[in-house]
């Protein structure tokens, strides 16, 4: 039996309905404000992001973030107008700073992510303080100056719960898969050596620090650019390059590259940091009989030999040898004459046979080549979207999913022990160079040149060569601080 409804009845229906269908459209367009949340935005919002240091390399950055369309430059910051030009005239709209912490005191409550694309020396001090502030943080290789300042800004991401990424883009390629698949499916066997290198520095190193100071370019404030480092007085030229070579503000050829061409085997082979390194480097002399001394200046070429704990892809513990200087390892018997064997690259020796790649991880390929055309291997790593330029838009993405949604290449937890290994490398390479009077002598011992470096990961210390802790960390300009 079918029970007649009045039209009453009907229209109170209607109204329900309608009164519920408006409430429930107003619930999905809350505003950001109103749900909050850390790390949280709405579908309608954009990612706000601030850039630090922001020509050259932190110009490209900056265009690569935000050609991924979800973005937003809101903030600019660099110490040199000059440099900054390019991106003042790309983003008139966004708000310019000399001093990265006044933008940052001023701008935070309108910020949700930092790119830092400075020198090495002021990468840690810019990061943890925007990481305090809860922001997310895209910052250039190698993440930091120091072991020390890597340490406590991959404790610091966990603990502020904040998405980061280090800019080694090739960490997201195509590249670094592929090398996954192959011995992730046995294909080399049991890995027993690795060899990086690379045909940097193309900066000046191994040369005394000028004794007359230069001009500084007006353009330019130099009390900001030294930041956390020790007063020095500029350098011609310094400024946007040859910084690299000078180990108050840069890291090296290694620090450059390392982050390119460590990073392959660091990932693929599941390492963690060295637990020994030693090294020899290249010497340039005065006069015909006395080798120079430049401890302010990196060296012009060295060979490093970092040890590794054995891991299941790897036959014992593991040799990763690292060349700089265009000092290269022995051509592969397995690759022909007329075969280029590359400026820059990684060579993987395997039980089973040997493969080989480019910088970034790009053009892997089997040795002998003819092997690629057999190969079947089936491809099972994920691959980024985007490969070498999909690295920024997983930053903004992870970022406006908040921390922990996305997984990064290279987030800090990944990036922090790949630079600490680069900067336990340092230490050897310092080592080399640190003199010590021989007893009752004018002459000097060379300690360090002959000597393996015994690392203690957890005391962040060389147990067997004091001399070296001395570069672990480093003391701040009066005025700036790490922030921990």
């Amino acid at each position: 039996m079918t029970k007649n409804i009045d039209n009453s009845t009907q229209n109170s229906r209607r109204s329900f309905l309608k009164t519920a269908a408006i409430a429930s459209a107003g619930f999905m367009i809350i505003p950001r404000h109103v749900l909050g949340g850390n790390g949280f935005l709405a579908p309608s919002d954009r990612f706000i992001v601030a850039g630090v240091g922001v020509g050259g390399k932190g110009e490209s950055d900056l265009q690569s973030i935000y050609s991924g369309g979800k973005c937003e430059i809101g903030y600019l910051c660099d110490v040199d107008d000059r440099r900054a030009a390019n991106s003042v005239k790309r983003f008139p709209k966004a708000k310019y700073y000399q001093d990265y912490r006044e933008l940052l005191d001023k701008e935070s409550k309108n910020i949700d992510g930092v790119v830092v694309s400075t020198p090495d020396h002021t990468h840690a001090a810019i990061t943890m303080q925007a990481m305090q502030l809860g922001k997310h943080v895209y910052v250039q290789k190698p993440l930091a100056h120091n072991i020390y300042e890597a340490r406590m800004l991959t404790e610091a991401a966990k603990r502020y719960k904040v998405v980061t990424q280090m800019g080694n883009q090739g960490s997201s390629g195509d590249g670094v898969r592929q090398m996954q698949d192959w011995i992730n499916a046995g294909v080399i066997g049991k890995v027993e050596k690795v060899y990086c290198w690379t045909d940097r520095p193309v900066w000046p190193q191994g040369i005394l620090r000028p004794a007359a100071a230069t001009t500084i370019p007006k353009e330019l404030n130099y009390d900001l650019w030294l930041g956390c480092a020790p007063y020095q007085p500029y350098i011609d030229k310094m400024i946007p390059f040859n910084w690299r070579g000078w180990w108050d503000y840069g890291t090296g050829a290694i620090g450059d590259m390392g982050c390119h061409l460590v990073e392959p085997p660091f990932k693929i082979l599941g390492l963690d940091t060295p637990i020994d390194v030693q090294c020899s480097v290249g010497s340039i002399y005065i006069d015909e009989f006395k080798r120079g001394y430049f401890p302010d200046s990196c060296p012009p070429s060295s060979h490093v030999i970092m040890t590794f704990e054995k891991t299941k892809h790897t036959k014992a513990n593991l040799e990763i040898h690292w060349m700089d200087g265009g000092i290269k390892p022995a051509r592969p018997n397995e690759l022909a004459a007329n075969e280029a064997f590359g400026a820059n690259g990684i060579l993987f020796e395997g039980t089973k046979g040997k493969m080989m790649c480019d910088t970034y991880g790009a053009n892997p390929k089997l040795l002998p080549l003819s092997r690629n055309e057999q190969d079947h291997t089936k491809k099972k790593t994920p691959l980024v979207p985007g490969g070498v330029e999909g690295h920024y838009t997983q930053w903004v993405e992870a970022g406006i999913a908040g921390y922990g949604k996305i997984d990064l290449s290279s987030p800090f937890e990944i990036a922090g022990p790949l630079t600490e290994t680069l900067l336990i490398a340092n230490l050897a390479i310092r080592g080399t160079d640190i003199r010590i009077p021989k007893p009752n002598s004018t002459s000097f011992n060379y300690p360090g040149r002959d000597i393996k470096l015994i690392w203690d990961k957890q005391n962040l210390k060389v147990t067997n060569f004091d001399d070296v802790n001395q570069f672990v960390s480093r003391k701040y300009r009066e005025g700036w601080t790490l922030g921990v």
